[in-house]
């Protein structure tokens, strides 16, 4: 007998994602994912809005300093997400709930366990990792009181981020836009109440956006298993889902050969970031501060190129699955165009409002001065990498995961890294900034020639 969520997604006698227009599905998952990521960005801008006006420049560098540590740190999770949501779509995709209820409880069980060695380990180093870093002696004991929350908050920072992965590999991207609407919420008002000792809550200072953000996630991630019960969803926390609450080794090694290689190129990302606030450490904490207000901007450019990208994944996944393995070109395709006019949009938006944005993070004029500056050498070059997120989101969607991955580490390790450090030595923080776009064009250029020279001529087959 098929879960309602199952029959709802796909009723007997019909196949609606064969007959639907390709870009009309795209837009049917990408409406909720790009408002998602949308909201996601919007929790971390307005707990920096609230830092950056309410407690000045040094706190917006405090939390700033923490940001490569902790991308560094859930890197895995991204990767074991995307692993789980790859044999879940293609296991959806042939209407088998049970196996797709197996990966999940499979994922969710290696997830907690690599939450609780962060917890226990993290925490009592995150002084000497800033520290490591560079960080400004300045701001070190209020990143470091930081840092240490979002530490031990990674159980459940980590099943969030792979709880809302996992629905969208069964093509329900409503859930995870009502979790982060729930999850936004929360921090809106628990930022400010924990900055200014509302309802007499202590006053916390830096830490109030580490510890709204616990309570955001907590609280949402309640809800969502509440109403995914209520919906009788094939991921509903129930008794047929928590027979599967273990890790099964042949899947775990599956996610992990689709997901480690994914993770590892996010890792790469991380350490790439981390290396640039290492060289923007060099030039003080107002440098720190414009770093912090330009990733906030760019998060938001970026976010439809990467919802785009995870549509095409999901997209090919459920082809993959079905047996519809010639729409595969299609998808990509009609993924390139959306990228070039969203992603386009957002960033021709992005050079006309930079300063008047930048102004809600930073009050110092010479510091909004800087930034703006660094936002206008870099910010095109996102739709060039989200063209070649397409691809390679498309790629893995078959299991095709470790040369796409090998391509994307050597851009972003073996070019942007080492460029940014040579020329940051002659033009300063923008010699940071020009190593991006470089960097992002070599990225498409290597992906475009393996996916059109290799993967297209490859016969594809369900894992």
């Amino acid at each position: 007998m098929k879960d309602a969520a199952m029959t709802e997604a796909h009723p007997p006698g019909a196949q609606p994602a064969a007959v639907a227009p390709l870009w009309r599905r795209h837009v049917a998952a990408l409406g909720p994912m790009i408002f998602s990521n949308f909201l996601q960005s919007v929790s971390g801008t307005v707990n920096n809005i609230y830092l950056g006006q309410m407690l000045g420049v040094k706190a917006m560098a405090a939390v700033s300093a923490f940001f490569p540590v902790q991308f560094f740190l859930i890197t895995f999770m991204i990767g074991l997400g995307s692993g789980a949501s790859v044999l879940i779509g293609q296991a959806w995709g042939a209407k088998e709930p049970d196996r797709v209820r197996a990966i999940a409880g499979t994922t969710l069980m290696t997830g907690l366990a690599a939450g609780l060695v962060v917890a226990v380990f993290g925490g009592g180093f995150a002084e000497r990792m800033l520290v490591t870093l560079g960080t400004p002696p300045d701001i070190l004991p209020e990143a470091t009181a930081y840092a240490r929350i979002m530490l031990f908050a990674a159980p459940g920072v980590f099943v969030f981020l792979l709880v809302t992965s996992m629905l969208r590999g069964v093509g329900d991207t409503r859930t995870p836009l009502l979790t982060l609407l729930i999850s936004t919420a929360v921090g809106l008002l628990a930022t400010p109440a924990l900055i200014l000792g509302w309802l007499g809550l202590p006053p916390l200072g830096v830490t109030s956006g580490a510890w709204a953000a616990v309570a955001s996630f907590l609280i949402a991630l309640g809800w969502t298993a509440r109403h995914l019960r209520r919906k009788q969803h094939a991921l509903a926390p129930d008794a047929a889902f928590r027979r599967h609450l273990r890790i099964d080794r042949a899947l775990l090694a599956k996610v992990l050969r689709i997901g480690l290689p994914t993770g590892l190129s996010m890792m790469t990302v991380a350490i790439a970031e981390i290396s640039v606030l290492f060289l923007v450490n060099r030039f003080g904490s107002q440098a720190t501060a414009a770093y912090g207000a330009v990733n906030q901007i760019v998060s938001y450019v970026q976010f439809p190129a990467i919802s785009i990208a995870i549509t095409a994944s999901i997209l090919g996944a459920h082809a993959i699955g079905a047996g519809r393995t010639h729409t595969l070109g299609a998808i990509a395709r009609t993924g390139l165009l959306m990228n070039l006019v969203l992603t386009g949009s957002f960033v021709v938006a992005g050079y006309l409002l930079s300063r008047p944005v930048i102004g809600l993070f930073i009050t110092d004029p010479v510091v909004v001065e800087m930034a703006q500056t660094l936002l206008h050498i870099m910010l095109w070059s996102s739709v060039i990498m989200g063209m070649s997120m397409v691809l390679s989101g498309l790629m893995r969607a078959s299991g095709t995961v470790l040369v796409p991955t090998a391509l994307s580490m050597l851009a972003i390790g073996g070019i942007q890294v080492p460029l940014a450090w040579l020329l940051s030595s002659r033009y300063g923080l923008n010699g940071i900034w020009a190593a991006y776009p470089v960097a992002f064009l070599c990225m498409l250029a290597m992906q475009s020639a393996y996916y059109r020279l290799v993967w297209r001529k490859r016969p594809i087959r369900r894992l």
